[in-house]
């Protein structure tokens, strides 16, 4: 039976689920793009100081056979010849064990960023069930790891024996070359094979990390219901949502009610606007304390009058305060001229001038 549209893995993953996948340690990324920057690491240290660690390596062992030929080899002595033989040849490769450490860091890192996750590493019942075992090692994702090992071998190989190949009339001429000359010259092919299966790999690695993206993309794809049930989670039901902003409306409504009866002057055009205007000799503009259209405007009005605020009639002045300034915001100097005279009418009519 075929799934339903909004069943089917059609949405692009959302931040949220791509931050939890790479808590659990799933990122995109290509096992190739490690293997093919530790090879060319540890190839560069070859070529520029092969030479070098071979000599002292002979150096070593010249020095070991030395101590084996005009020694007495008692149990101490072997103990600490080779002792001795340990230390110097961990300390002879320890550049290359540190660039080639150096190297397949940097190859993860290159991919996913700096991440620690112990995710990975859990124990799992699942991996212990032989039938799901059998599903792991069936799955596509299996079959193309298997075609892609396949395929490198076969790369690989085809790139060795065309080097190979290659030198095969210089082999019968090694004959008369000195031992340290023929192994410089095996080292120069083996160098050259290196290389050549270097620049192979990164063209493959190239490809199995565009296929590794793709590949990742689509395993976090998302139904259109997960996306839902994700944003409503993230941002809360739409009617929770739609009940607080109510009740917001409702505290900011009462708020601006409470205020009206400090009011000096209510204007309004007069019966669909309402505007409450504060102003004391103390303040540096008159102030809009409240305002409302339809029923709103009309409880100002009542609050006015038990109040005994006047209530002037102005419609322009009513509609443009209206429009143009806020709950709590000071009238803008091209009306105050306007707002000046209605005040001092208020003010004749209370007898304050």
């Amino acid at each position: 039976m075929a799934e339903k549209p909004e069943q089917e893995k059609t949405e692009p993953a959302t931040p949220k689920k791509r931050q939890e996948a790479r808590k659990k340690g799933n990122v995109a990324q290509s096992r190739e793009i490690p293997s093919v920057v530790v090879l060319l690491s540890a190839l560069s240290v070859f070529y520029f100081a092969g030479g070098w660690m071979f000599g002292q390596l002979g150096e070593i062992m010249r020095s070991v056979f030395l101590q084996i030929t005009y020694s007495d080899m008692g149990a101490t002595t072997t103990h600490a010849m080779f002792w001795q033989l340990f230390k110097k040849v961990v300390l002879l490769l320890s550049p290359l064990l540190m660039v080639v450490a150096v190297a397949g860091i940097a190859g993860n890192v290159s991919q996913f960023g700096f991440m620690i996750t112990g995710e990975k590493m859990k124990p799992k019942l699942s991996k212990l069930n032989p039938i799901e075992g059998i599903k792991r090692l069936l799955s596509l994702r299996s079959l193309i790891e298997l075609f892609k090992s396949v395929f490198k071998v076969l790369i690989i190989g085809s790139v060795a024996f065309a080097v190979v190949r290659r030198e095969l009339e210089l082999i019968p001429a090694m004959v008369e070359l000195s031992i340290p000359a023929v192994l410089a010259y095996v080292g120069g092919v083996a160098l050259k094979m290196g290389f050549f299966t270097c620049l192979v790999l990164i063209i493959l690695a190239a490809l199995d990390y565009v296929f590794q993206r793709w590949q990742h993309e689509r395993d976090l794809r998302m139904t259109k219901q997960e996306v839902k049930d994700e944003h409503k989670q993230s941002e809360g039901d739409p009617l929770v949502r739609s009940r607080i902003r109510s009740a917001q409306r409702e505290m900011a409504q009462r708020r601006m009610m409470s205020q009206v009866p400090d009011a000096t002057v209510v204007i309004t055009n007069p019966t669909h606007l309402a505007i409450a205007i504060k102003f004391e000799r103390s303040m540096p503009a008159p102030m809009v304390v409240a305002k409302g259209a339809g029923h709103v405007a009309q409880k100002i009005k009542e609050i006015a009058a038990e109040n005994n605020i006047p209530v002037i009639e102005e419609k322009p002045l009513a509609r443009t305060l209206y429009k143009s300034v806020e709950i709590d915001q000071y009238i803008p100097v091209d009306l105050y001229k306007a707002v000046a005279e209605i005040l001092a009418y208020v003010y004749r009519l209370k007898g304050l001038t």
